[in-house]
């Protein structure tokens, strides 16, 4: 008679998280893979299946199972990989962070690792890419300096070609693109595509400095930038209109360029003096924000003036157009009314011999001008915080700190501006301050 079979429960380790079974079976030794405790395996069920197992042997009825052979391992080139995580991807973020997304790849990401392998991404390539964005950022700033700045031709969604110059990529920029790199691999170590995640990591990060505030906290450089706005508005070789009133509503209401530029003009409550943003990159920028009397006033004149010229101005309009009669993006914001306007601001300050603006003014700039507006004529940091659609006052209190060095008189000065009073004599200023 031969001899009886025998065998025994595995309990789950950590290096083997399975309950198992090892018996003989027909001269050789088995192990059979059962499942994991969070499946509902327990050794008392574990036990009962080694019974049922060994019956088998017993009688001659069990079979070992097939072992089949090794599959290859699927190591697809990164441009595959990116391209299918994006189309996915894409459905589950807002809009504007899709586009980032896909500028990240598409200018940056893709340019440098389209043909590797997922395995042959390593620290190392990792780390290369890098230093290489960042020497390639330290050129152009070099360039740039030496007075030759390189410009790029970029074509819009509307088909509309124009050219820029080419800004140096920030650390942030570059970390940015790690981030999105990370994303990325994150998913192909889930599906068990590569052991680890080479973009993971502190070091991986490039050092960011806080960057400085930049605003007008001047009552002269606000009044030039909406001067110099009219005046492109009257320029019959413009070939676009409503500066004047894009400029107020950044400069003077702080939303940001594609939240300013997605406005109706039902969002726009003249008679309440108050404005509704309805979409924007937080949910704390969901706000109504209150007008300044010069933004209002500026904003009324902006909706007569589309009514008397025919324009398009129902509830469901944009407030803000183009020539052809579409919403301004934050792109055409920023290349078709922020840019010029500025140009044209520095050109009439520097015919007068006055201050310069500050350098770095855009669309965005706008923002923190608005703030430094709202503490010059006494808001409190909660109330602007809740005016900008931050969740965190970190920034107003910086800001706070900067703009209550400035005189009393030019903070007066600021606050006759917006609240539409004339500023430009000291006798005006001591009505106002008496006031």
């Amino acid at each position: 008679m031969g001899r009886p079979a025998t065998g025994s429960v595995i309990t789950p380790t950590a290096k083997q998280p399975c309950f198992g079974l090892r018996f003989r079976a027909y001269g050789n030794r088995e192990y059979l893979t059962l499942g994991r405790p969070e499946d509902g395996w327990t050794r008392l069920r574990a036990e009962h299946e080694l019974a049922a197992v060994l019956r088998d042997v017993e009688l001659g009825t069990w079979q070992p199972r097939r072992r089949q052979p090794p599959q290859p391992r699927r190591d697809p080139r990164f441009l595959e990989f990116a391209s299918d995580w994006y189309t996915r991807k894409r459905f589950e973020i807002k809009p504007n962070t899709a586009r980032s997304y896909r500028n990240d790849l598409a200018n940056h990401l893709l340019p440098f690792f389209a043909e590797h392998r997922l395995s042959e991404i390593s620290v190392a390539e990792v780390d290369r890419y890098r230093q290489e964005k960042v020497a390639h950022a330290r050129r152009l700033a070099d360039a740039i300096r030496s007075g030759k700045r390189p410009m790029v031709q970029i074509v819009d969604r509307l088909g509309r070609r124009y050219t820029r110059p080419v800004r140096p990529l920030s650390n942030r920029s570059i970390n940015m693109h790690r981030f999105v790199l990370e994303q990325i691999l994150e998913v192909a170590v889930e599906h068990e595509l590569i052991p680890a995640n080479p973009a993971k990591g502190k070091r991986r990060r490039l050092k960011v400095s806080k960057p400085r505030p930049v605003y007008l906290d001047s009552a002269e450089h606000i009044q030039v930038m909406l001067e110099a706005a009219q005046l492109l508005d009257h320029d019959r070789t413009s070939h676009t209109s409503g500066h004047r009133a894009a400029i107020a509503l950044l400069m003077l209401g702080g939303p940001r360029a594609s939240a300013g530029g997605a406005l109706l003009e039902r969002d726009v409550d003249l008679a309440n003096g108050r404005f509704t943003i309805a979409q924007d990159k937080t949910d704390a920028g969901v706000r109504e924000v209150d007008m300044l009397p010069l933004l209002r006033e500026i904003l009324t004149e902006h909706r007569a003036q589309k009514i008397q010229k025919g324009l398009p101005a129902s509830p469901n309009d944009p407030l803000l157009i183009t020539a052809t009669g579409k919403p301004r993006d934050r792109h055409d914001l920023r290349q078709r009314v922020v840019a010029p306007v500025v140009a044209k601001a520095e050109e009439l300050l520097t015919e007068r011999g006055g201050q310069p603006l500050p350098e770095g003014i855009s669309s965005h700039k706008f923002r923190h001008t608005f703030a430094s507006i709202l503490i010059a004529i006494g808001k409190d940091p909660t109330y602007i915080m809740h005016q900008l659609g931050h969740t965190d006052p970190a920034f107003t209190l910086r800001v706070y700190t900067h703009i209550m060095r400035r005189t009393p008189q030019e903070r007066e000065k600021l606050k006759a501006l917006v609240e539409g009073h004339d500023w430009t004599t000291d006798e005006d200023l001591g009505q106002e301050a008496a006031r």
